[in-house]
Order: C-alpha cells, then sequence, then structure tokens
C-alpha cells in the first residue's frame, strides 16, 4: 500500500525535540499513523467523562485503507467532523485513541515502534494490528442506539 502522507524530507525523529505548536503543516500531517481509530464513532459516558470507541465508523472511512474516502473536503459530508490542531488539542486529545501521535506527543509519550515514521513503512501499523483495517461497521447500517453492542476494547 502506498502511504498518501508525504514523510519524505522531514528532519530525523522530529517529534522528539520539535514542540506540535511549532510544526510545519508536513510534519504535523506525518504524525498521523493511519489507524483510522479517530473516525470510529465513540460513545462519552456522561458522568465519568470516559471514552469508548465503537466498530461504528464514519460514513467517509474506507476501512481497507483506514483513510477518508473525501478528505480533502469531509466538511461538506461531515460537518462535524473535527480538524485536530496543535491549538485544540487539549480540547479533543482525550477523546483520540490512546495509540493516536498527536496524543501521545501532548501526554509527552514516545512514539510506538509500528508508527510509520519509526518503521518507514505505512503498512506497520496495519501489521502491527493497531488499525481498523478490515473489522468496521458503517454507521449507516447500525442505529444509533445500537452503538452500545459494537464498544471496542482499543489494542494498545
Amino acid at each position: 500500500m502506498t502511504d498518501p502522507i508525504k514523510r519524505t524530507g522531514l528532519a530525523r525523529r522530529f517529534w522528539e525535540h520539535k514542540p506540535l505548536d511549532r510544526m510545519t503543516r508536513q510534519e504535523w500531517e506525518a504524525l498521523c499513523d493511519g489507524c483510522g481509530k479517530c473516525c470510529l464513532n465513540k460513545l462519552e459516558d456522561e458522568d465519568s467523562g470516559e471514552v469508548a470507541l465503537t466498530r461504528v465508523a464514519c460514513r467517509l472511512l474506507d476501512d481497507t485503507t483506514c483513510r477518508c474516502a473525501q478528505y480533502d473536503i469531509r466538511h461538506q459530508f461531515v460537518p462535524e467532523c473535527i480538524v485536530l490542531r496543535p491549538d485544540n488539542l487539549d480540547s479533543h486529545a482525550y477523546w483520540m485513541p490512546a495509540t493516536c501521535a498527536y496524543r501521545l506527543l501532548w501526554e509527552g509519550k514516545p512514539l510506538y515502534g509500528w508508527h510509520p515514521l519509526i518503521s518507514g513503512t505505512a503498512q506497520s501499523v496495519h501489521d502491527a494490528g493497531v488499525s481498523v483495517q478490515g473489522w468496521t461497521v458503517p454507521e449507516f447500517e447500525v442505529p444509533e442506539e445500537e452503538w452500545e453492542d459494537y464498544v471496542i476494547e482499543e489494542p494498545t
């Protein structure tokens, strides 16, 4: 599989010494590991604030590639889709997947060895079993009141 994210020409291990809010757009985008978990619908417990991932995916997720099928124009179809940025990470990191590079770096943690920036290949996230490849169900096939039946334990 060809990596749709441009990861060439970047400083070696830039994420270890460059703050998130100082990264270029290319560096920021390169942090995405391509797992697709951010495109899963989540359930948040109103009392505890705990967030659970479900197997129910956004209607635009291609679970073969784990990519948004309409990334550049996704807001035309899903207006509530979040554009994660350094200036809004504080309010969104809590619901991001535990393995997400943005969340890990925000929490001061290192990236996993399977991350494409470390492994050198976009396939590594799938080989490690941490992507949603091949196991999601589209949101239009499951009524929202049944999403609780699709809660998953996130692989870490």
